[in-house]
Formats: C-alpha cells, structure tokens, sequence
C-alpha cells in the first residue's frame, strides 16, 4: 500500500504592511502607542496556528487583540498585530442560560443579549461592555461593579479551549485533558506540576497568593491557580486567564452565567466628607448592596454639571462632600421592600448631608447612575489642549480604604494633580482615579506620582491593579507586590509555555525599570469634532463602515499620525495616509451620527466627514448642488427625461458622454451609464401614504 500523503502546511494569513493598516489599528485606549511592522486577521484557529508556526520561525513576537478598550497597553505590538474582531464571534447559549460558549471576538453586549431571554448574563460586567470582546475579559481577567472576585471571569470558567505558542491545541472539556497535554507537552505539564509543588510548599508563598487574591487582582499571573487546581490542564486554563495575550491565544470558553435580578432600587447617600463616606464602609458592606460606589467632591462637582442629574446633589453646595451610589436587587417585591427598609435604617446611623431615599423608578434611577457613568466622559473630554486623561485603578482591604483614599488625595496635591477625580467599586476596596497629564516627551511629573502611589497601596495591603490588568503600566512592579520567590514563578511559567518569547513582550514582565514610562501617545490636535477623542473604541461596534474600511476611532486616529507624521518630517507617512483617507475615511462614512449614541465624550465623527467632504468639493461645485438642492423637483424631471432620451439612443453614445463627464467634472458626481438602466415609465404618485 502506498503511504498516505504528508497533511499539507496551514496557510498563515497575509501579513498587511500597508502603512494605513498599521497606523489604524496601532492605537488603543491606553496612554501608549506602538506601530505594528505588520497587521494581520486570523479567521480561525487553523491560521491562528499558522501565525504561530510562522513567528517561531522567525522568531518574530505576535500579539492578539480584538477590542482595543485597554487601558494598560496589552494591545499593542511593534512587530505583528493579529486582529481577532473580524472573525471568532460564535455565540453558543447552553442549559437554557446556565452556560454560554463564546469565541473571543464577540463583545459582552452581545453575548449578553443572547443570554437576556433567559433572564441571564455573564458575571463580568465592565463599563466597557458595548465594545471589549470575551477575548479581552478573558485576557484581563475582567470583573466590574458587581461582579466582586467571585463573578469574575477566572471564577465563572468552566472549561477553555486554547493555542499554545507552540501549536497545541488544549481544551480542558475533553475528560482526557490531563493526559493530552502531557503527551503533546511533557515538558510543560511536568513544569507546572513542580511550580505547583514550589508554592504549595512555601508557606509564606501560601500566604501572599491568599491575600493578594483575596482582593480584586489583576497584577502579574493569576498565580492562585497553582493552589486552586489539581489538574494540570484546568490550572494552565486558568493561569491563562489574566494573562493578557502573553502564555496563549484562546479560541473559546464555555462561561458559567449568573441570574439577573427582577428588581432593583437605587439610592445616593451624600455625606459631609470623604473620609464621612469611607470610614463606615465596613457596615455599609455588610449591609449587603449589590453595588456600592464612591464618588469624591469633585465627582460631584462634574456630576452635577452633568444633563439630568439628580435631586440630591442638584443643590448641594459642594464643599468636601463625597457619596456612595448603592443598589440592592431582589426577585420578589417581598425581598426588596425589605432590602430596601435595611438600607434606609442604615442611612439613619450615618451623618447624611442630603436626604436619603431608595427608587425603583426607571428614569430617577438612570439619573442617580448618571453621576457614576457620566464621569469618565465628563472629565476627559474637558481635559486641557495637548494633555492625556490616565485612568488607573487600585484596590485595598475595605477598612483600609479610609486611609487610602485620604493618602491618594494627599499624593495628587502633592503632584499638582488639580483637576482629579477619585471613585470607584468601594464595595470592593477598588478605587479608580483620572488626571490629566501632558506626556509630550515623558512625564517626569507621572512617573514621579507612580513610584509614592505604588509605596500607598502596598503600604495598605493592596493591589496595584484590581481590573485594568498589569499591561506594560505596571509590569516593572510586579515583584514589588509579590516579592522574588513568587516574581520568579511567574518568570519560569513564561519561559515554560512560551520558551521562544514570541506572545506579548513586554507586557505582564518586564526586565525594563522604566518601561511604564517608554512608548507614551503623543498628543496631536487635528479638529475641534475630534481632539476629545480618548480612544476607547466603544464607537466600533455600532458603525456601518467598520467591517468595510475604518470605524470612527481609526478616522480620528489617522489623521492624528497624519498630522504627527508631518510634524516629524515624515512625508511619506502623512502622504500614505491622506492619500487613501479620501476613500478610506469619508468616502465610505455613513455619517449616520450612531458612533455619537456610543462615544463616552460625545462625539460624531460624521460631522467631522461632513465637513471635510465639503471642504474638499471646490466653489463652482458647491454652487451648483446649492441649486440643485434648491431645484431638486425640476432636476429629477430633467434626469428623468435624459434617461428617456438616452434609452432612445444607441448606447454606445450615452456610455461615452457619462465617461467623459465623470472625467471632467468627478466620478462621485455624474453616474455612469448603462444599457439595462430603465427609462423614466410610470406615473408621478403624489399625496400620503395608504388608508386614512
């Protein structure tokens, strides 16, 4: 018998050098920038293997990413970027809502969506829910208001289907997961059962994985996973998880759903200070809210200003007033009237500043939300001309979270931080803090900050990242937190599953002190529509174009390089990119406004194409759809007419006459003729619509 044929090699997919391509899909909503040598799109795992074959042959490092909403710089690269948006979007609802399998490329709106008739939803619940993909919450290990450490995604897995750098394909439902992969990798399997040995048998490596997992974490490698698991395929899983890109590409994950609550009420206890907000936090816990959310003076200050908001601080003279926004949910009028009443004897004990009432009322409760959700965008978008809004993200013990809070106000005065806000998930210990800096050239200023915040929180017991994930923010610190021994776990677990380094440099581990402080965003203004822009991309998922050619982030991003690149002398970038912008960015804008319905600043990047489409048409031109507009009854009849008299003629006389306009005048302008174009026919329907 002749042997059978050797399987043929997978085809990678192509690698796109095309500066355009590049500079769009560089950016994300982090402070960092890294252009990319090359931008590729896997449409499945088979080419997502081949990329992998390729970048061990070359030794060429690979980076995923898919929703671009990081705020760490985890998705970025400057060699090969693999978009996973355009593909891996499967949505697979199990157990009627119980569980869900979802490819990484799907957004938590969408999975959500599916999972609503079921009266479900995912546990993770980030603010960036419209537009950060499962590949992302996986990577980061996201959680949110609600979710605590027990809703979040390391909590909520049930099984994880994933490449490894070195081709392997691991799926932990297989009942034979365990013995798959030692087979495929004995040396990674044999590997993590001595780590696991290494910690399990460290009591002080014992005692710090348990406190600092205890708290939100999304610092360095979820290293808990070597206490948590026995199975060695269930602990690589889950070792991958919050692991940003860096030890694996996952292909899907069947989650774990959680119920969503009939009811809900909502209320906003104002007190006279911050530290009157924080010091009861340990009762306010344990009264059990379902969300508990902080707010500093100047959150207050920018909430009111905000459209809509509420009657408790409406007229409130804001002095060193803070707040916490709580919820409570329940699934019977029963259950929340009486959540409700515990939360109204509660306000009773403290020292309120404003009255204090619990609403089930749709529209009262989206205007108390408001002063959480709105914040973000109320702030970045008034930041200074040419200065970047950092988000960050700490957590501590709850019953530090008093000293903290007062310690972090002191350390932003101390900077000149004036313009700051402090809010965040007090039921977890979790603040997130904005300022506004300007990163030109390094901020000596930020860094200087970073180095007394990170003494801060450690100092309390914290975290130096509770959601954002470690990124390249704050991977020089990572052995601050964790100390050498386990510092040095992480760095083995790396070198086993990713020997050749080729996932995500960079990111999570670091050899450079000062990386947090290398590749920062330069800031460049372009248009009054677009400088506000953060770069969140929370505008992609709803626009028409996105799919076709660029969404309204890479519109305003381009010329933001165009514009740098002439800034720096680099003609032949800024060329490339106005040269395809003509089509590319306003030619195919739908300028329908929806990306405004999502940006968190406001912003219609359709007016911004408007505008440049006019500019770019010349006077005469412009004059003479004036008129047209003005005429438009008589110049569909006269079009109306000239289809008939053209239908008359041989065709090849119209064809010519329409080439030679479209010549002169513009392509985008005057229609081609064809043949099989009908004639005018029919009647002129004038009136209403049918019926009365």
């Amino acid at each position: 018998m002749a042997p059978s044929a050797a399987p043929a090699p997978l085809e990678a997919p192509e690698l796109d050098t095309d500066v355009v391509a590049r500079h769009a899909l560089a950016h994300d909503a982090s402070h960092y920038l890294l252009i990319p040598e090359a931008v590729t799109v896997p449409a499945d795992e088979a080419q997502v293997i081949a990329l992998l074959a390729r970048a061990r042959a070359e030794h060429r490092p690979l980076t995923f990413r898919s929703g671009g909403t990081s705020l760490s710089g985890q998705a970025q690269s400057a060699s090969v970027l693999a978009d996973v948006r355009g593909g891996f979007r499967d949505v697979q609802v199990l157990d009627e809502g119980a569980r869900v399998r979802v490819g990484p490329g799907a957004t938590v709106r969408q999975v959500n969506a599916h999972l609503a008739r079921h009266g479900r939803r995912l546990g993770p619940d980030p603010a960036s829910e419209a537009a950060c993909t499962l590949g992302g919450v996986i990577a980061n290990n996201s959680s949110g208001m609600a979710a605590g450490t027990e809703e979040n995604t390391y909590r909520t897995l049930e099984s994880l289907r994933f490449v490894l750098p070195s081709g392997t394909v691991v799926d932990t439902s297989r009942a034979d997961a365990d013995a798959a992969l030692r087979a495929d990798e004995p040396d990674l399997f044999a590997g993590l059962l001595r780590l696991q040995r290494q910690v399990r048998e460290d009591p002080e490596a014992v005692r710090i994985i348990r406190e600092r997992f205890a708290l939100k974490n999304t610092m360095g490698y979820g290293i808990n996973a070597l206490l948590d698991f026995d199975s060695p395929a269930d602990m690589l899983a889950h070792l991958i998880i919050g692991s940003e890109g860096t030890l694996a590409f996952v292909s899907s994950a069947v989650l774990r759903t959680v119920p969503v609550p009939e009811l809900t009420a909502t209320g906003l206890l104002v007190l006279p200070s911050l530290t009157a907000a924080t010091a009861p936090l340990p009762e306010v816990v344990a009264a059990g809210f379902a969300t508990i959310e902080l707010l500093d003076a100047r959150s207050l200050v920018v909430a009111r200003s905000l459209p809509g908001a509420p009657a408790e601080i409406a007229g409130l003279d804001i002095g060193e007033h803070a707040a916490l926004l709580v919820e409570q949910r329940a699934d019977d009028p029963g259950a929340l009237a009486a959540a409700v009443q515990a939360a109204e004897d509660l306000a009773t004990s403290l020292e309120l500043a404003a009255p204090f009432a619990m609403t089930e009322d749709a529209s009262r409760r989206a205007a108390l939300w408001s002063t959480r959700k709105g914040l973000y965008a109320a702030v970045a978008g008034a930041r200074p001309a040419g200065s970047t809004a950092l988000l960050e993200d700490v957590v501590v013990p709850v019953a530090e979270l008093d000293a903290a809070c007062r310690g972090l106000q002191g350390l932003l005065e101390a900077h000149g931080y004036e313009e700051s806000v402090i809010f965040g998930h007090a039921k977890d210990g979790n603040i997130h803090f904005l300022v506004n800096e300007h990163l030109d050239g390094g901020s000596g200023r930020f860094g200087a900050f970073t180095e007394d915040m990170v003494d801060l929180v450690l100092g309390h017991g914290g975290n130096l990242k509770a959601e954002h994930g470690t990124g390249r923010a704050m991977a020089p610190y990572v052995e601050r937190q964790y100390g050498p021994m386990l510092h040095s776990v992480m760095r083995e677990l790396k070198a086993l599953v990713d020997p050749l380094g080729i996932l995500n440099p960079g990111v999570v581990l670091t050899e450079d002190p000062s990386a947090h402080m290398r590749d920062l965003k330069p800031v460049v203004g372009i248009e009054e529509e677009a400088d506000r822009c953060v770069e969140c991309g929370y505008c992609e998922p709803v626009c028409p174009s996105r799919d076709l050619t660029l969404t309204p982030r890479q519109r305003i991003v381009l010329r933001r390089d165009a514009a740098l690149a002439e800034q720096r002398g680099d003609a032949a970038t800024a060329a490339a990119i106005r040269e395809a912008y003509g089509y590319q960015g306003m030619q195919t804008c739908a300028v329908d406004g929806m990306c405004q319905s999502a940006c968190p600043v406001g912003i219609n990047t359709g007016d911004l194409v408007r505008r440049l489409r006019a500019e770019e048409a010349s006077a005469p031109a412009r004059a003479a759809w004036g008129m047209a507009a003005g005429r438009w009854d008589l110049l569909t009849l006269g079009a109306s007419a000239a289809m008939d008299v053209a239908g008359a003629l041989p065709s090849a006389l119209p064809r010519a006459a329409t080439t030679a306009a479209r010549t002169l005048i513009g392509a985008d302008v005057v229609p081609g003729y064809r043949p099989e174009l009908p004639g005018r026919g029919g009647t002129v329907r004038r009136g209403g619509g049918r019926g009365r």
